[in-house]
């Protein structure tokens, strides 16, 4: 497998015993270069001495020699500068397009990293590589998780700066969508994010002042205020107040509300409806907590934590759905909820912010925070724990997502470092 090569060749695997290229003169790998995950020649500035000879140029490997005329690298400028041709078996003399004829050396996987590797794919129990965590020294773990927690960051980084493009370079509208998509906590994410970027902030704040306009501001633009969205029967008093108010203000500001249907409520608890969210995002607007310049203004986690306390308005405290009591309840946003809300909102805006300022200290203050807040709890943290990882904060679980989404879930474990601990690996290691 041409992969399971790139990998030997990059982290030098190969076989100790004297290369040597189809030319019959001897080969000495000083360097393999950096791997290149464009186009073009799969590494860039290796070092090679062959024939006594240095050379330093870039490198291709395949699995046969005609692979280069398959792959019409013949014809291509860009491999012009290619030293060494590296492929598992020669059966063919190459050239380049200026006619040129490419060294070739032959490596082989050795049996133990090929073996290792099938098992890995064929392994159906997760995560894949359960049977050498135990063995990974802590400093090894650590600095994997730690690489992982910031790639998250950086991947919820491009999503901040998409969001950012999309609200004309403006920090606080994109930081207001940012807040609202977890707001949806994953059924109305994308929902809530259109409804935020929707809702243009410098409306918003004219009545900041006034929750109740607030509300027929936030719910009416949701289209959760529209005829079609509550029946004759349940349209009560409240409701209608709130329907004429946002007509005044749609008709003010030029808005044009969602389509009521964008929202789900199928196999939803009530506490989570649209409304309650909504209302709970009132509240916080109300009292100046939605703004960039809060969250990063907070002391310390405490801090944040209190910033995003929050309760369903008065109307709200009794009802999940117009025209319908139920028990009265405050409604406050749990701490679970505070808890991820700190995870996929704060951090990465802290961070995302941080990089835009070129300011180290605020990606410090992104990571920290992770590090001082709960793990999340779900298949995948009870996995690894089961596997002899330790979970111990957000900036961990936050890891193992990331660890799962963009290399266990595509069984790319060459670039996973646990799965190179598993592939070094000669011992035998018993099942958990």
């Amino acid at each position: 497998m041409e992969k399971l090569l790139h990998y030997v060749w990059q982290h030098k695997l190969y076989a100790a015993t004297p290369l040597v290229a189809d030319s019959g003169e001897a080969v000495e790998i000083l360097d393999p270069g950096l791997h290149n995950h464009d186009a073009g020649p799969d590494f860039f500035n290796a070092k090679v001495r062959i024939g006594g000879v240095l050379w330093v140029g870039n490198v291709e490997l395949h699995r046969h020699s005609s692979d280069w005329f398959r792959h019409r690298h013949h014809e291509d400028e860009a491999y012009d500068n290619v030293v060494l041709h590296v492929v598992s078996h020669i059966d063919k003399r190459i050239s380049t397009s200026a006619g040129r004829e490419v060294p070739q050396v032959e490596i082989a996987v050795p049996d133990h990293i090929h073996n290792s590797y099938a098992e890995l794919l064929a392994e159906e129990a997760y995560p894949p590589c359960y049977r050498v965590i135990p063995h990974i020294a802590p400093p090894a773990v650590r600095g994997w998780m730690g690489a992982l927690t910031v790639e998250r960051l950086e991947e919820k980084t491009c999503r901040i700066e998409t969001l950012l493009r999309q609200a004309g370079g403006d920090w606080e509208q994109a930081a207001f969508a940012t807040l609202a998509r977890n707001f949806g906590f994953g059924v109305n994410s994308e929902t809530f994010e259109r409804w935020a970027l929707s809702l243009p902030l410098s409306a918003a704040g004219k009545h900041r002042d006034n929750e109740f306009q607030l509300e027929a501001l936030f719910l009416g633009q949701a289209g959760l205020l529209a005829d079609e969205a509550v029946s004759p029967e349940r349209r009560d008093d409240y409701f209608r107040r709130l329907q004429s108010e946002y007509s005044f203000l749609a008709h003010k500001f030029g808005l044009t509300p969602l389509p009521a249907k964008s929202w789900r409520f199928l196999r939803m608890r009530p506490q989570n409806f649209p409304h309650v969210r909504l209302s709970q995002l009132v509240r916080l607007y109300h009292r100046g907590a939605v703004n960039l310049s809060a969250i990063i203004g907070a002391a310390d986690t405490a801090a944040l934590r209190a910033l995003l306390t929050t309760e369903a308005t008065d109307y709200w405290q009794s009802h999940y759905c117009f025209g319908e009591e139920s028990t009265h309840s405050r409604k406050v946003l749990q701490a679970s909820s505070i808890d991820l809300l700190l995870i996929n909102t704060v951090a990465p805006l802290v961070f995302a912010y941080g990089r835009n300022r070129y300011d180290d200290s605020l990606c410090e203050r992104a990571f920290a925070l992770l590090e001082e807040t709960k793990a999340e709890r779900n298949y995948i943290t009870r996995s690894w724990e089961k596997a002899g990882l330790q979970v111990q904060s957000a900036a961990d679980s936050q890891a193992l997502i990331q660890l799962r989404k963009h290399y266990c879930d595509r069984r790319d474990c060459l670039r996973c470092r646990f799965g190179a601990e598993y592939l070094r690996s000669r011992r035998t290691i018993s099942p958990l």
